[in-house]
């Protein structure tokens, strides 16, 4: 009988345990680690499978990067990553981090008539923070007829330093009209030990924040539509499984029904999204496209007709229909903005300075009605 895969690699956590005890390995912790999340890997990945229906998957085509970073005004950057883009009075404007090598994160702001001309947009770093700020979310926040950024950053006069932030203007165009950086929370919620890649998505009573821990968890906090940006609630655990970061939620347009994307790894490529729907904001979240056989992107169901340029789908936004807080989507006509690169590109280079480029997914097929 062929041996479960789990089974397998809990052998060769064994082996390499033993390796490390005797010298001959990695450090153990990172070691130990990583095999211990490949266990937990393996067997949720085993049970998700089955849990999916036949025949329902999604199937992608993209072309080349549309965005690659550059080195200009004295800065070396080496990605341009964490997308998130609205179409607003016949322009797309695109918010991203960049990382580099005199600064390790900020957001950058371009704007553009078509997808072909991002390359050559002007492109400026937002001065609305001059430390650490990234993974941006861009929309229009209707009753306070106000742009919000939805952000993680640092400052040192913050308790804790690092939180979900918020930045607001009424002038999407002007890069120097955002406002200084404002905690989401008073405190970290004592339930919370990782936080990370900061969503925010309303109904016409509420507003809802998603994140992610690293740890197979998306959270919820949510507050009244009229507090927002702050009230917000103690999270609570939305979602668990075989999952990382990066979770954005989406109202499928027409529909009582949402769409959840999220980052997990280590499936066909380094790096994959899975799919997760509900018929509310509370959930409960089951499975779409949730496993590393049926992914709703990874290497197996996306064909690239250029020369290939990524092996990994990573931290992407779906380009939506409209601009506002309730994020909705056309489920006839998905797309889906993301950051990849080549497994060659980033191999011996630490996580900062693999050399992410953009490029966008056009749906072939879509399991939804």
């Amino acid at each position: 009988m062929k041996p479960h895969r789990a089974t397998v690699v809990l052998l060769m956590l064994l082996g390499i345990l033993s390796d490390v005890e005797n010298g001959h390995g990695e450090p153990a912790k990172e070691v130990a680690n990583s095999a211990v999340d490949a266990v937990v890997v393996a067997a949720a990945d085993a049970n998700t499978v089955r849990a999916e229906p036949p025949g329902r998957h999604f199937a992608w085509v993209t072309a080349g990067p549309v965005l690659a970073p550059l080195t200009r005004d004295g800065f070396e950057w080496y990605a341009v990553k964490d997308p998130s883009a609205v179409v607003y009075q016949g322009s797309w404007h695109l918010f991203c981090t960049v990382r580099g090598r005199q600064r390790s994160h900020a957001i950058e702001y371009l704007s553009f008539r078509d997808w072909n001309e991002a390359a050559r947009a002007p492109r400026r770093i937002l001065p609305l923070h001059p430390g650490y700020f990234c993974a941006p979310q861009v929309f229009y926040f209707g009753p306070q007829r106000r742009w919000y950024l939805i952000f993680q950053a640092s400052d040192e006069r913050w308790q804790p330093e690092y939180q979900p932030a918020c930045s607001t203007t009424t002038d999407i165009t002007d890069a120097d009209s955002w406002s200084p950086p404002t905690p989401l929370f008073e405190r970290k919620p004592d339930n919370i030990r990782n936080w990370l890649d900061f969503w925010v998505i309303c109904t016409d009573r509420q507003a809802y924040l998603f994140f992610t821990s690293l740890d197979g968890r998306m959270w919820r906090s949510r507050t009244p539509l009229g507090d927002f940006p702050h009230g917000w609630s103690a999270p609570t655990v939305a979602l668990q499984g075989d999952v990382f970061e990066a979770s954005h939620t989406y109202k499928l347009k027409g529909r009582s029904q949402y769409l959840t994307l999220i980052e997990a790894q280590n499936g066909a490529g380094w790096r994959y999204y899975k799919a997760y729907a509900a018929d509310d904001l509370d959930g409960p979240w089951r499975e779409l496209a949730a496993s590393r056989v049926n992914a709703f992107a990874s290497m197996n169901n996306v064909q690239q007709t250029a020369a290939r340029w990524t092996d990994s789908i990573s931290h992407g936004e779906l380009l939506r229909s409209g601009h506002d807080e309730l994020l909705e989507v056309d489920p006839a006509n998905l797309r889906f903005l993301f950051q990849g690169v080549l497994d060659a590109d980033r191999a011996g280079k630490p996580y900062g300075q693999i050399p992410w480029r953009l490029g966008i997914l056009e749906s072939r097929q879509s399991p939804l009605p």
